[in-house]
């Protein structure tokens, strides 16, 4: 397959619910959603056809859960981020599939409309496809996952096939894979040449035919990406990989400013969440020590029937020990 130059902005035109998954579903708090159809896979498919962007963003408890999907973003993804921006580890390697379900559970309690996708942790499908599958099976069903997603390029097209058999969807990662840091020897963009641009390409494909329904492009240069999405008829969702992708995706806190280290080069930030909520706390510190909070205002009073009762037992006291 040789790489060539694509124009800019080109894009070719041409779950089985589980008694687990329904009553996780049923415990979500009512939105206001009525009017809002429910994000389907078949529904992204059709937006890459019709050049609709997709819009997507990480979430990791019911509160942010719940504040993205009424936004109106379109794919919620439980990340293995959460690792790091939740849990406080320095990769996402150590994060543990129990992990990853307990924070996906939460995260469905607040989506109604999204699709809601769960990322498979290092070391759940990279022993055998079996686990692999057996692991992918319980975020659908015991966490109401809709499709999860696994790193790797055409190594993982036997598990993807596997997976899609079991009627799990699955949305591909080629590009930069943290789970792959180690061999990386960093997180460096990927595809920089053109044999590593060709071997991406090839894996694109690879999961394609295998049957993956939504391919992630990650630390990629735009032009490789562009490429790709016009190859593919399944939705590419980039991340460091430029415009002409089909969809993007951030990790929340990074839009938010509620990391702890420099942004990438590829993240925007639309708030800066994290120096408000430390001025707030720094506020409300300094109020307490100022006896200012919390004011009368603030407070609960007795019926003034009682307090008066209360007086005149103190009054009391007071003339028995005079």
């Amino acid at each position: 397959m040789s790489l060539r130059t694509t124009p800019k902005g080109a894009v070719q035109t041409d779950a089985h619910a589980s008694d687990a998954s329904r009553n996780a579903s049923a415990q979500i708090a009512p939105h206001n959603h009525s009017t809002h159809l429910k994000v389907t896979l078949p529904a992204l498919l059709e937006k890459k056809r019709s050049r609709t962007p997709i819009a997507a963003l990480t979430a990791y408890d019911f509160a942010s859960a719940r504040v993205v999907d009424e936004g109106g973003i379109d794919l919620v993804l439980v990340g293995d981020s959460l690792a790091m921006v939740m849990l406080g580890y320095e990769s996402t390697l150590p994060v543990t599939v129990e992990e990853m379900l307990l924070f996906t559970r939460a995260v469905r309690r607040g989506v109604r409309r999204a699709l809601l996708v769960a990322d498979m942790p290092f070391g759940s499908y990279h022993a055998s496809v079996a686990e692999g599958v057996a692991n992918a099976v319980r975020f659908l069903k015991e966490a109401g996952a809709e499709a999860v997603k696994i790193e790797g390029g055409r190594s993982r097209a036997e598990l993807v096939r596997a997976l899609v058999e079991a009627e799990v969807p699955v949305v591909g990662h080629i590009g930069l894979t943290p789970q792959s840091v180690h061999r990386m020897g960093g997180y460096r963009v990927q595809g920089k040449s053109l044999s590593a641009a060709e071997h991406l390409l090839e894996d694109a494909h690879a999961l394609e035919a295998a049957g993956a329904s939504l391919l992630v492009l990650e630390g990629m240069p735009r032009e490789l990406a562009a490429q790709i999405t016009a190859e593919l008829q399944i939705p590419t969702i980039g991340i460091g990989a430029g415009p002409e992708c089909d969809g993007q995706i951030l990790v929340l806190h990074d839009l938010l400013g509620l990391t702890f280290a420099p942004a990438a080069k590829f993240v925007r930030r639309y708030a800066d969440l994290g120096a408000q909520m430390r001025a707030a706390v720094q506020q409300y510190g300094e109020d307490v020590a100022a006896r200012r909070f919390p004011n009368d205002a603030e407070s609960y009073h007795l019926p003034s029937e009682t307090r008066s009762q209360m007086e005149q037992h103190a009054q009391g006291s007071q003339r028995k020990k005079a």
